[in-house]
């Protein structure tokens, strides 16, 4: 069904029943049921369950399909390891997991949540909070993720900040932060070397080009910048900072604002993209070299053994569709989990882009020109997306 890697830890919940507790080199993972000897009936149903995004956290995990349903593995199925369905009858089209809680983000804008701190009597049971924020009619929640013990929503006008430290990055490619800065993992550098930072405050000195993304481990930050050259293939660099002991910094020394990660694995190649754990970094080059460094207790890192890795290394990993376009793979970075999955961009994906407009009030009639030369004229989409809901409502 899919092309799936998995390494790290293999308990709470245990994925793989015959296998350690400690996976340190990339296997194949596969879902319930799934077999080599399945007719091509089977396979043509399981091609729609290509995976769009994993979340990992350390009760569960979910996985998220490109058909909009999701399954998820729980601590408390550890004796037979069969996941279970998200019964949420809206289209998801983003999931996110942490600690103590599991959130959901509908097609239709809703969000779904379940823990402790949100439904104590029930905590396995998903419910909407999206009827929580003030002037819902008039907001549309935009992203989610989770913290060690809340969830965040970026709505359209606000941003609702509650524990640890995130970034906000405008269209203006001005970056801001607050929370946790112990360690300075917000980059603000050594003036500014507070405990906690309680409101959003401007991220200075950040290294000149075009921030294409930021993440956030436990107590550090790394950032993916890209040149301001107009070359066809602007290179790429890493930047990071906070505490080196502990996490995935890429570098033997603490770093209290944004300094590049220097490495001759990725000096004459360029980066694709990285994901962050709690301690440990993945990243994957446009010439197919997988590179990880920091926290490997777990194996989480997939180099065949356990030992923390200061500095980036590469990794190995087995031979699967890597023949293919690079741009098809992803990775991701839980708590001492890691997974390498393949999941082809898809039309689905821009229709989900312009159903986004649609509900911001931000759309007009326009037209896309793909690689292969289909012209794609979006008001189709958003014409359709109308009338599903109709008849739906009906």
């Amino acid at each position: 069904m899919n092309d799936c890697l998995f390494f790290g830890q293999n308990y709470s919940p245990k994925l793989f029943k015959n296998e350690p507790n400690e996976i340190t080199k990339p296997i194949q993972f596969k879902f319930e049921n799934e077999n080599e000897n399945e007719n091509e009936n089977e396979k043509k149903m399981k091609m729609k369950m290509k995976i769009k995004q994993i979340s990992t956290g350390y009760l569960s995990k979910i996985f998220l399909f490109k058909n909009g349903k999701a399954i998820e593995y729980l601590n408390e199925n550890d004796s037979n390891q069969n996941p279970s369905k998200i019964q949420i009858e809206e289209n998801i089209q983003k999931v996110t997991v942490d600690y103590q809680n599991e959130a959901i983000l509908t097609i239709e804008g809703n969000v779904f949540a379940k823990g402790k701190d949100i439904n104590s009597n029930n905590p396995n049971e998903f419910i909407n909070i999206s009827s929580l924020i003030e002037d819902k009619n008039d907001r549309i929640i935009e992203d989610i993720v989770s913290g060690d013990s809340s969830i965040y929503l970026l709505t359209s006008n606000q941003n609702e900040i509650l524990q640890t430290h995130v970034f906000l990055l405008n269209s203006n490619q001005e970056l801001f932060g607050c929370g946790d800065n112990e360690y300075g993992q917000l980059g603000l550098g050594k003036l500014r070397k507070e405990e906690r930072i309680y409101k959003l405050t401007k991220i200075q000195n950040i290294p000149k080009g075009k921030i294409i993304d930021i993440q956030c481990g436990n107590s550090h930050s790394i950032m993916l910048i890209e040149n301001e050259n107009e070359d066809e293939n602007p290179k790429r660099k890493l930047y990071s900072c906070g505490d080196y002991e502990n996490n995935g910094l890429g570098k033997n020394e603490d770093t209290y604002e944004f300094t590049e990660i220097k490495s001759s694995l990725f000096e004459n190649d360029n980066i694709l993209e990285f994901s962050v754990g709690y301690f440990h970094t993945l990243i994957l080059t446009y010439n197919s070299k997988l590179i990880g460094f920091g926290g490997n207790n777990s194996g989480q890192l997939g180099t065949g053994d356990t030992k923390y890795q200061l500095i980036p290394i590469q990794i190995k990993l087995p031979k699967l569709r890597f023949n293919e376009n690079i741009f098809n793979y992803h990775i991701f970075c839980g708590n001492n989990r890691s997974f390498i999955y393949y999941s082809p961009l898809s039309f689905s994906n821009l229709e989900e882009d312009l159903i986004k407009l649609f509900r911001r009030k931000e759309f007009c009639d326009i037209s896309f020109k793909t690689k292969n030369g289909e012209i794609i004229e979006a008001h189709k989409l958003i014409l359709k997306y109308r009338l599903n809901q109709r008849s739906k409502s009906n």
